[in-house]
């Protein structure tokens, strides 16, 4: 098997569509995806029709609309290409409207009160920025989901607004340096942890099989005290699964690059490569079904609860998320970030949004499963704070503190070992009890839980980012229009600082002293779900998200309900078991 041949092979992607669709369609189509510009309603039969003939090229004979409404999961209506054409013959048809639009029930998904029983149409709307794809003998097609009133019903339309906003947001703020990219996307790459467990002893545990973890019994004489599993020799039913699942998900154009034993006994960790945030939240939901079907073929249950077993560590996934244009990482800070005056802007913006509204950041994965991790030894605490690491968190004292600032850079490193060669020792550590660490050109947001969508946390670092940047863009417009900009940059990035310096933590998040700590610098500190919640039904922070267009007040509200209900259920479905 050659990897390069099978990677996407069941994905209506680039390759795909240069050689199906007319030239003006895929420049057309290709305008839409890459600089975000409105899709040509006049180009959707073309596109609709060869999606269809590639799709029975594969041995499709359905398409469905596939959503993400709020439950975590997926949906799909499946719908077959046939269409009668008079007696008893049929043609296999795609028509341009049935790709763009389709109408599912919409009445039996969560809508956290704001729809009435009866109230039952709904519409799924075909997102082109995230490519279709065959599975199982149905053409998936990646959509959005709204009401009848117009009101969203998933997790992907918010998605794509709060990209929308960051992207509008951030370009304000780089034109005041002389940049005008055509889109600013933001990326992300989810570390996926989870559990392999034999089919047959899952089967004898009812709790597990209801609830996802063990709610009775001893604890095992044996966990992971020896701290031998990690990243330890693969056995051979695990490894058989992992190349099984690699070769299924490149198939479908998803980049597994690294696979590993995790910390505890039977847990295991599966990391992406990164892409376009909406592809990668795709790409994940469609990873975590992928895990539970492979897992089956060989015997053997996928466990994507957070915590399936008393005692033992459990699992989450890390949001590696980032902010690029055209060749350009935006978080990059470069040999010599001191003089980087647009790096330290946009690092002081994204620290003043983690600060500002870190009840939202903590809000947005809590779930009565992840109530177990946050906070435990083994996952970050439930107090947000932010690592910069040594070069960057000495900069930025110097900057608030008045230190003296002295670059840290990488130098070679050797065991002292002839025969050994030497090696890069990078300029910072990294900090595993962080809950968002600066990690050299990114943020890596380690708090999620691992059956979480990796939707929710995107929706909010995107909207939050994006009035950061829209208050920085206000604030020094004026200045960017004389010599004065670069001193009005610097004074600005200090104030910003020295205002949000509380929320940096450069040390051990699990220490005792820290929740002292935090309480001493206001830092909120919500152990569960329903504590956490609560902060997305405060004024300002609903208010956020509908200043940037990513929800209605209405919407807003209806989440936080929905992720309340959720959690009462999980408890109550755990009580009756």
């Amino acid at each position: 098997m050659k990897i390069p041949e099978i990677f996407g092979e069941n994905v209506f992607n680039d390759v795909v569509m240069r050689s199906t669709l007319p030239h003006d369609v895929y420049k057309s189509l290709r305008k839409t995806i890459d600089a975000g510009e409105k899709i040509d309603m006049s180009i959707a039969d073309s596109v609709a029709n060869a999606m269809k003939d590639w799709a029975l090229s594969k041995g499709a004979t359905h398409y469905t609309h596939w959503f993400q409404p709020l439950t975590n999961l997926t949906a799909e209506k499946h719908d077959s290409f046939i269409e009668p054409v008079g007696g008893d013959a049929v043609i296999m048809q795609l028509t341009g409207k049935s790709l763009i639009v389709g109408e599912p029930d919409a009445s039996s998904f969560p809508s956290g009160g704001s729809r009435a029983t009866e109230a039952a149409r709904g519409y799924t709307a075909w997102d082109p920025t995230s490519p279709a794809f065959v599975k199982e003998g149905t053409l998936y097609i990646p959509t959005i989901f709204v009401s009848y009133t117009g009101e969203t019903l998933d997790k992907k339309s918010p998605l794509l607004k709060s990209m929308t906003a960051i992207d509008r947001e951030a370009k304000k703020l780089l034109k005041l340096f002389g940049l005008q990219p055509h889109k600013v996307n933001t990326t992300v790459g989810p570390e996926q942890e989870y559990f392999l467990v034999d089919e047959k002893v899952w089967e004898k545990r009812q709790d597990l099989v209801l609830t996802g973890r063990t709610l009775f019994g001893a604890s095992a004489p044996r966990g992971q005290e020896l701290e031998d599993h990690y990243f330890g020799v693969l056995k051979p039913r695990v490894a058989a699964f992992m190349k099984d699942l690699d070769e299924t998900l490149w198939r479908y154009g998803i980049l597994s690059k690294s696979k590993h034993n995790e910390a505890a006994p039977a847990q295991h960790e599966l990391a992406p490569i990164f892409t376009t945030t909406n592809v990668a939240v795709d790409h994940n939901q469609l990873t975590m079904e992928l895990m539970k079907k492979v897992a089956q073929k060989h015997g053997l249950v996928c466990l994507l609860h957070e915590k399936p077993f008393v005692g033992i560590n459990g699992s989450g996934k890390h949001n590696n998320w980032s902010l690029s244009t055209t060749g350009l990482n935006l978080l990059d800070p470069g040999d010599h970030p001191e003089e980087n005056p647009m790096f330290m802007l946009i690092l002081a913006c994204i620290i003043k949004a983690v600060d500002k509204y870190q009840g939202i950041l903590r809000a947005c994965v809590a779930s009565a499963a992840n109530d177990h991790r946050l906070g435990g030894g083994e996952a970050p605490p439930a107090i947000i704070s932010v690592y910069l690491g040594d070069e960057i968190g000495a900069l930025v004292d110097s900057i608030v503190l008045g230190k003296n600032y002295t670059p840290h850079k990488a130098v070679k490193g050797s065991i002292g070992v002839p025969e050994s060669p030497i090696f890069p020792i990078d300029s910072t550590d990294r900090n595993r009890t962080s809950p968002f660490a600066f990690t050299g050109n990114k943020f890596e947001f380690r708090m999620l839980g691992s059956s979480a969508s990796v939707a929710d946390p995107n929706i909010v670092l995107n909207t939050i980012v994006a009035e950061a940047f829209g208050e920085a863009a206000e604030k020094l417009e004026k200045a960017s229009r004389t010599q004065e900009f670069s001193v009005a940059v610097k004074a600005y990035t200090e104030k910003l600082l020295k205002k949000h310096y509380r929320i940096i933590f450069n040390y051990n998040g699990y220490g005792p002293e820290w929740e002292a700590e935090a309480a001493k610098r206001g830092l909120l500190n919500h152990k569960n779900t329903a504590d956490a919640v609560s902060e997305l039904f405060k004024k300002e922070n609903v208010d956020v998200f509908v200043r940037q267009g990513v929800y209605t007040k209405n919407e807003a509200i209806v989440r936080a309900n929905i992720q309340l209900e959720n959690y009462v259920k999980c408890i109550v479905i755990e009580a009756k078991t």
